[in-house]
């Protein structure tokens, strides 16, 4: 399941309506004014960004290119939620246990293998 309302999540208390859509049910169309009939303003704010300097700046040639994939990664890089020490070293010695376990798992049963080989062969 995925976690609940984490820090940094932009919007608190969609989880329920992820859950309801997941499930089957219906989820409400909150887009679509039922008094007036007027629809979301996405396009209309789409048109409107489309004329943005900054938009403009983005189709400089390949040097623009670059320096606004470089502002997309920087941005998306701020919206990161990073793991504090404590869960870190949790992160790090489960890995590190997991690893040693499979490891030793594969070790066993390449000598259990082996062994058997040269004893039906040898």
């Amino acid at each position: 399941m995925a976690d609940k309302d984490r820090p940094g999540d932009d919007v608190p208390g969609d989880d329920e309506v992820f859950a309801d859509a997941a499930a089957g049910g219906d989820v409400p169309d909150d887009g679509v004014d039922k008094a007036t009939g007027s629809g979301d303003t996405a396009l209309a704010e789409r048109s409107a960004t489309s004329d943005s300097p900054k938009a403009k700046k983005r189709r400089g040639g390949p040097i623009g290119r670059v320096g606004g994939f470089f502002r997309e990664v920087v941005s998306e890089l701020r919206k990161v939620i990073w793991p504090t020490r404590r869960e870190l070293l949790t992160y790090t010695s489960v890995v590190i246990v997991f690893v040693v376990v499979v490891t030793s798992i594969v070790t066993s049963l390449d000598w259990v293998f082996g062994k058997g080989i040269l004893w039906a062969l040898g």
